[in-house]
């Protein structure tokens, strides 16, 4: 199979969806791999080094396009690239459709196979090719909050930590998954006060027993919510539900209520956003202010450390793509049940119900289309 490689054209996305070491072995199991000049330099890895692993470099995303079977990119498709995409050809990326109608009409119409890396879930409920990138996202929460902080940035000079004699802040993290616990050990070992909440009884047992002391796990509901951001210095949405659009879960009305000078981070932004007042961002302007209430929702967080993120991410998706590229996606959904719930679009029907769901469109289940 033809596989391209293609450079990310998002708005400060320097992250590669593959290294040279995954471009190696997708040759060593038979494949050709296509990069797009430059793919891979914001993340450190240089052109030379995908020709050494055997790759031919092209010099147009319009080229990969035309000349892949499979494409794969970290984000979603970009308007410039809808007209790009041929019928019957893979999309292998993150997509985040429920909360894209635009993207998912796109895609429609192109009758392409998109299959989503977000929507990919294992027999345990576990999504792997979100579970590095929520482990980024949720560690730099933390990092960006206690950035927001500090006065200069627009909050309210709270050292997260605090030091002997003086309390440390207070940090409320919404969900219990793996973004919410990764921000909730790197608020914990910054020595603020964190509350976890999650309505997963059995997830809060076990964030009990492996959190340290400075960590307490609470039941999530709107009550204990509308207390705790009142005290709070930064706030964590990190809720997800896969392949539908996150809950609003702090209204505007509960905003009013929080210390003027704290942070929200939304790392549900890419789906939709879990706090009514959210709206994507970027890097290079990655907050505002609504009632005082400082706002980071910047839709790529993990970009901002793209050598990490890229070969986390590789290390993730790439037994998957070789499995699609060696047996073909029809093929591979019928054999794995992983890459089956990660089917979004194929030949023009959605097959997600909760795609579907959010715009009102047609469902076809994707047995019919296998």
């Amino acid at each position: 199979m033809k596989v391209g490689i293609l450079k990310e054209i998002k708005t400060e996305e320097n992250r590669v969806c593959m290294t040279p070491a995954g471009v190696e072995v997708m040759i060593a199991n038979g494949h050709k791999l296509l990069v797009e000049n430059g793919a891979g330099s914001g993340s450190g890895f240089e052109d030379a080094a995908y020709i050494k692993a055997g790759a031919e470099m092209i010099a147009t995303a319009r080229e990969i396009y035309e000349r892949s079977d499979m494409v794969m990119h970290v984000k979603e498709p970009l308007p410039p690239e809808y007209d790009l995409i041929r019928e019957g050809q893979i999309v292998f990326t993150y997509l985040h459709l429920a909360a894209a109608e635009e993207l998912t009409k796109a895609l429609i119409k192109s009758k392409s196979v998109c299959i989503a890396y977000e929507t990919i879930q294992k027999p345990d409920r576990s999504l792997p090719l979100l579970t590095p990138m929520s482990e980024v996202a949720g560690r730099m929460a933390i990092q960006q909050g206690a950035k927001y902080l500090e006065m200069a940035q627009g909050g309210h000079g709270v050292l997260l930590g605090g030091v002997p004699g003086v309390d440390p802040g207070n940090v409320v993290v919404i969900g219990g998954g793996i973004v919410g616990t990764n921000a909730a050990k790197m608020a914990c070992g910054l020595g603020a006060k964190v509350y976890i909440l999650d309505m997963n009884l059995d997830r809060l047992r076990y964030l009990s027993d492996v959190m340290p002391a400075n960590c307490f796990g609470l039941f999530s509901s709107p009550a204990t919510l509308r207390e705790l951001i009142q005290s709070a210095d930064v706030v964590v949405g990190a809720v997800l539900i896969p392949g539908t659009k996150a809950p609003k879960l702090i209204t505007r009305e509960m905003l009013k209520t929080m210390k003027p000078g704290s942070v929200l981070v939304d790392v549900a932004i890419d789906q939709g956003g879990c706090f009514e007042t959210s709206k994507a961002t970027t890097h290079g302007d990655p907050i505002y202010v609504v009632d005082g209430v400082v706002h980071y929702c910047v839709a790529n967080m993990p970009g901002a450390v793209p050598r990490t993120s890229t070969m986390a991410l590789t290390n993730a998706t790439l037994p998957y793509a070789v499995e699609i590229a060696n047996n073909g996606w029809k093929k591979s959904m019928q054999e794995n049940n992983e890459i089956k719930l990660g089917a979004n679009v194929i030949n023009g029907k959605i097959t997600y119900k909760a795609v579907a769901d959010a715009f009102g469109l047609d469902y076809t289940p994707v047995d019919e289309v296998l």
